[in-house]
């Protein structure tokens, strides 16, 4: 079974109702398939509230997500990620290292728009 993770931006987007920013191949997609988020992309979206780029924070914008499209954190051990993040040395942003690590040890599919992750992960999708 596939899995789909969606990247932080990805995250906002879908929360914020922003769907014209995703393609009709990604929307249906996201409809069909159980969608899943590392725990980096909390963090992440915690930070940018921190910063007001955001206006709720990150455990608000998963526990709605989950209670309206049963968005679900994938768990992992962080001595697991760290360590297979480690060798991704295409980027120095710790969150898009992190968040897509993640997706890889998965083998799972990254919905993303970032120009970087689609360049570096193959089963980066936009």
């Amino acid at each position: 079974m596939d899995l789909y993770f969606l990247d932080t931006n990805a995250t906002i987007w879908l929360y914020q109702g922003e769907l014209e920013y995703f393609d009709k191949q990604i929307l249906t997609i996201m409809e069909k398939h159980d969608l899943y988020i590392s725990p980096m992309v909390t963090l992440e979206l915690q930070y940018l509230y921190e910063i007001d780029r955001i206006k709720k924070s990150g455990d608000k914008i998963v526990s709605e997500l989950y209670k309206s499209i049963g968005l679900q954190v994938h768990n992992i051990p962080l001595t697991v990620l760290i360590e297979k993040a480690l060798t991704e040395e295409w980027t120095r942003d710790p969150f898009d290292r992190l968040i897509t690590t993640h997706a890889k040890l998965e083998d799972a599919y990254l919905i993303t728009k970032d120009k970087t992750i689609l360049k570096n992960y193959k089963r980066a999708i936009w």
